[in-house]
Parts: C-alpha cells; sequence; structure tokens
C-alpha cells in the first residue's frame, strides 16, 4: 500500500472503505460545481470509477490524510488524522509519460490549511519519480481562484483558454488548460 508523507498530509491508496467519504464529497456543491460531471454521485458510480479506472492503473488515486503529532493522539500508531480529500492521477499513458492531475478537498473546514498546496507538490514528485511521468496536465473553471493559485504553487502553467466549457448539467463555464513538466 502506498503512503506518501508530508508535513501537513499523508497521502494513502484509496480503497472500497472510503466510498461513502468520497460520494459525500463528490455531492457537496463546493466540490461538485468545480467539476464538469455535476451530476449526483453514487456509490455504483464510484465503485465503477474503482474497479474500470483504479484497479485497472488508468487511474492512480490516493486519500488526502491530516497528518497529526503523536503529541495530538498520544499512544496512536500512526499519524493519520482524519481523510479531508482526494488527490489523482487519470488518463496516465505510460507511452507518452502523461497524465492529468486532479485533486479535491472534500471537508469544509479543511480549505485553506495549505492540504491541497502540498498534495499536489506530494503526488507530482510521485509521478516523476515512481511513475517515470514527464508531463502533467489539468483543467480548472476560471472562476475558482483557489485551485489555479494552489496549482501555480506547485509549478502548473496555463497553456490554453478553453472557452464555455459545458458541463453535464448543462451550464457552461470557461476553463484554462495548465501543464507541469515533471523534471
Amino acid at each position: 500500500m502506498k503512503e506518501i508523507t508530508g508535513k501537513k498530509v499523508i497521502l494513502r491508496d484509496i480503497t472500497y472503505d472510503d466510498t461513502p467519504l468520497v460520494v459525500k464529497w463528490r455531492n457537496n456543491p463546493r466540490v461538485r460545481n468545480n467539476f464538469i460531471y455535476r451530476e449526483i454521485f453514487t456509490e455504483e458510480i464510484h465503485n465503477g470509477w474503482m474497479k474500470n479506472k483504479v484497479e485497472t492503473g488508468e487511474v492512480c488515486q490516493l486519500i488526502i490524510m491530516e497528518k497529526i503529532s503523536s503529541d495530538e493522539a498520544p499512544g496512536k500508531r500512526d499519524n493519520y488524522g482524519r481523510p479531508v480529500g482526494s488527490v489523482y492521477l487519470r488518463d496516465i499513458d505510460m507511452q507518452k509519460k502523461t497524465a492529468e492531475y486532479g485533486i479535491f478537498i472534500g471537508e469544509d473546514d479543511a480549505i485553506g490549511h495549505g492540504y491541497g498546496n502540498e498534495a499536489a507538490e506530494l503526488m507530482c514528485d510521485f509521478a516523476k519519480k515512481e511513475l517515470g511521468l514527464k508531463k502533467l496536465i489539468l483543467r480548472v473553471f476560471t472562476a475558482n481562484e483557489a485551485a489555479r493559485k494552489s496549482y501555480e504553487h506547485a509549478g502548473f502553467v496555463k497553456t490554453e483558454e478553453l472557452p464555455e466549457v459545458e458541463c453535464s448539467d448543462g451550464n457552461k463555464g470557461d476553463m484554462i488548460l495548465m501543464e507541469k513538466i515533471l523534471q
């Protein structure tokens, strides 16, 4: 089982046991409205994603755990706090050495603590060192300024404007394509 430890977070493999949390997070309007796919997320949808994407290696998805010190939880064996979100690489192409990066912080009170910034840095490092990827791309709505700043902090740069992208609910929004060359 993968475990990537940072100063604020620990990234660990997603499991089917995480399904109820992921469903809750993806149905949070703050999260759902920043995805192109905006339908109500169900356990069946998530389990299909796990079986057809994660288990096949097309997606590498990790759960973002708050990291706690042993002082905060005396007697606890690990440094896991609570799960707060997920980070993933999708459409992994080992021939081209590319993937699409994605992240969401599902717990509202976990926003603004730097978890997303650190998870991005850890995942980019993992993509380069463990998977041998050379480039990551992502799409972000222009209105999602906090996410854009986090991606820029992780080294992603804007490469293209994507006007009027249609979402699954029929709404449209301007997006930008960003990329990071992994050196």
